[in-house]
C-alpha cells in the first residue's frame, strides 16, 4: 500500500512547493483543487490545506469541510487554509493592522510535537494581508510573531485527529525550518512511515504496467530527452519488445545527437527505430521565419512522420507518453475554479484518430524525482543530468529561415559551448545553455582577408524550475575561449556575444 497525503488547492502560487516538500520526505502526496471530490480510504494519511490568493471575507472565497475531513484524518491549514479554517470554527479574521509579506520570526509560545526539533524562535516567510484576530473556542495559540498574535494554531479536542494552522508559508525556502515542520506534521502526527522511494516507485511503476498492459503492445515517441527515455524504460521492463520506440531525426538535434541517443537506448536495451527524416523537415521549413509557424511546421511533420511508422506496426493497443506532473496538475483560478488542464507536449500533440490508449508511467512525478528514477533504473548519468532541450529543437535556436547549411553552423557552434562548459567544470553549474545563430552578418578581419560572417549568441542561466531564470555569470576567460574557439574553428562565424538577459522580462530561449 503506498501512503498518500493529498493537497488541496486554493489557487496558490506556492501549492507545488507543498507538494515537493511532501515527496522530499519520502511521501506520495497529490494536489487536486479544493472543489474536487475525493475519497477518504486506509492509503490517505492526511490532508493539508494551501494558500489563496483570495481573503475568506470575499464573498466567493472557497471552502471545504474541514471539521468533516478532521473527524478522519489530520488536518494542516497554511496562510488561507489555516484562516478559513478559524473562521469555519467561529474565529474572527480580519484586516492586519499592516500587511505581513516577506520575513519574520516565529516566537514558540506552547510546546508542541509540530515542533520537533524547531528552535524557540525560527525565520518564516510571511505573504498575508488578513491575520486570525480571535482563535474559536477549544484552540490555543502555539506561536506568534512580532506582528500577529496567532503564527500557529492548533485545536485542543481532536478526537485522536490533530489539526493545525500556520498563518505563515513553510514551503518556502525562505523559512528556514519550513521543511522540518512540515516533516513534522507528516511523520509525527499523520504517522508516515516515509518509504515512498525511487526504488519504490520503480517496483511499484513496472508490476502496474505489466498488469495495466498485459500481452497488448505500446508505440511511444522518443526525443532522446530525460522523461521520454525514463518512460518508455520502465514500460520496456515492464513489457519488453513489446514496447515500439520510434525516434525521429528531424535535422534539428544536436551535433551528433541522433546516433549517440540511438546507442544509449540500445545499451538500455530497448526496442527503438531511428527514422531520418532531416531532408522532409527541411523542406518544410523552406522559407518559415515566424517562431509559430516553424513550430506548426514541426509538429504536423512529426506526426505525419509518427503515424506512417505506426502504420507498419500492428496489434498497437497503448500510446506511451512521458508526461509529468506539472504537466497535468489542474489550476485554480484566481477568479474561481477552473478544470483547465496543461496540454503536453512531448510528442506534439498526436491526433485522436489515432485510437489508443494512453500510458503515462511518469504521470505523478516532477522532473528531479524523474531523474532519481532514471538513475535508479540505470540509465546513464550523462544522459539523465543533461540540460533542457527545446521540443522544436534549434529551429528556435536559428533565428529566421532554416536550413541544413545554417544548422550545421549552429550545431558545430554549440558543441565547442556545451563541450567547453563540461571540461571546465561548469555544466551543472548552470541550468540551461545553448547557442543562437542571429540572422545577422558583421564584418571581420582573419589575418589580411576581410570576412562577413554570421553572429552567435551564447546564452547560459541559472535557475531552479525555468519559470523564471537568471543569466549565468560565466568566467570572462572562459567566455573569450570558447570565442576564439568558435570564430577559429567555424568557418561562416566571425563575431560571438554573450546574452546577459534574464527571465523575466526575456525568456530563456530566443523563439
Amino acid at each position: 500500500m503506498t501512503e498518500k497525503i493529498l493537497i488541496l488547492d486554493f489557487g496558490s502560487q506556492y501549492t507545488q512547493l507543498i507538494a515537493r516538500a511532501v515527496r522530499e520526505a519520502n511521501i506520495y502526496c497529490e494536489i487536486i483543487p479544493y472543489h474536487k471530490s475525493f475519497t477518504i480510504d486506509a492509503e490517505l494519511k492526511g490532508i493539508i490545506l494551501s494558500g489563496s490568493p483570495f481573503s475568506v471575507n470575499d464573498d466567493q472565497a472557497p471552502e471545504v469541510a474541514v471539521s468533516a475531513f478532521n473527524e478522519q484524518l489530520p488536518v494542516l491549514g497554511i496562510c488561507y487554509g489555516a484562516q478559513m479554517t478559524a473562521k469555519l470554527y467561529g474565529g474572527k479574521v480580519d484586516k492586519s493592522n499592516k500587511r505581513e509579506y516577506g520575513r519574520a520570526f516565529m516566537e514558540i509560545k506552547k510546546a508542541d510535537t509540530i515542533f520537533n526539533h524547531i528552535p524557540e524562535k525560527s525565520q518564516v516567510w510571511m505573504s498575508h494581508s488578513d491575520s486570525i484576530k480571535t482563535l474559536p473556542d477549544g484552540f490555543s495559540v502555539l506561536a506568534t510573531t512580532e506582528s500577529i498574535p496567532v503564527a500557529a494554531f492548533k485545536k485542543d479536542d481532536t478526537n485522536g485527529h490533530a489539526l493545525y494552522g500556520f498563518q505563515f508559508h513553510p514551503e518556502v525556502y525562505h523559512s528556514t525550518d519550513g521543511k522540518q515542520l512540515i516533516k513534522n506534521f507528516l511523520v509525527d502526527v499523520c504517522k508516515c512511515a516515509q518509504n515512498w522511494t525511487p526504488a519504490s516507485f520503480v517496483d511499484e511503476t513496472i508490476a502496474r504496467l505489466k498488469k495495466e498492459i498485459g500481452d497488448k503492445e505500446v508505440i511511444m515517441a522518443l526525443s532522446g530527452g530525460v522523461d521520454s527515455t525514463v518512460a518508455a524504460t520502465l514500460i520496456s521492463r515492464a513489457i519488453g519488445n513489446k514496447l515500439h520506440g520510434i525516434f525521429v531525426d528531424n535535422g534539428l538535434l544536436r551535433k551528433d545527437e541522433f546516433q549517440q541517443v540511438l546507442d544509449t537506448y540500445e545499451v538500455l536495451g530497448l526496442n527503438v527505430k531511428g527514422v531520418d527524416a532531416k531532408a522532409l523537415f527541411y523542406e518544410g521549413l523552406k522559407d518559415q521565419t515566424d517562431p509559430e509557424a516553424k513550430r506548426k511546421v514541426i509538429g504536423k511533420l512529426f506526426i505525419d512522420v509518427f503515424q506512417e511508422e505506426s502504420q507498419k506496426l500492428t496489434h498497437i493497443s497503448f500510446l506511451g507518453q512521458g508526461t509529468i506532473y506539472p504537466d497535468v496538475i489542474e489550476s485554480v483560478s484566481v477568479h474561481g475554479p477552473s478544470q483547465t488542464i496543461k496540454s503536453h507536449h512531448n510528442v506534439g500533440g498526436l491526433p485522436d484518430t489515432m485510437h489508443l490508449s494512453l500510458i503515462e508511467p511518469l504521470r505523478y512525478l516532477f522532473k528531479d524525482e524523474v531523474r532519481k528514477v532514471g538513475l535508479e533504473l540505470g540509465i546513464p548519468a550523462e544522459m539523465i543530468n543533461r540540460h533542457p532541450f527545446p521540443g522544436p529543437g534549434l529551429a528556435i535556436r536559428i533565428l529566421g529561415e532554416v536550413n541544413a547549411e545554417r544548422v550545421d553552423l549552429l550545431q558545430r557552434a554549440d558543441a565547442i559551448f556545451i563541450n567547453g562548459l563540461k571540461s571546465s567544470g561548469l555544466y551543472h553549474k548552470v541550468w540551461q545553455a545553448g547557442t543562437i545563430l542571429l540572422p545577422v552578418k558583421s564584418v571581420g578581419v582573419m589575418g589580411d582577408e576581410r570576412t562577413y560572417e554570421f553572429t552567435v549568441a551564447l546564452r547560459a542561466v541559472t535557475s531552479v524550475d525555468g519559470m523564471t531564470a537568471d543569466w549565468a555569470h560565466l568566467p570572462y576567460e572562459f567566455l573569450a575561449d570558447i570565442s576564439n574557439e568558435i570564430i577559429n574553428n567555424v568557418r561562416g562565424i566571425n563575431r560571438v556575444v554573450y546574452d546577459i538577459s534574464s527571465k523575466p522580462p526575456a525568456t530563456i530561449e530566443w523563439e
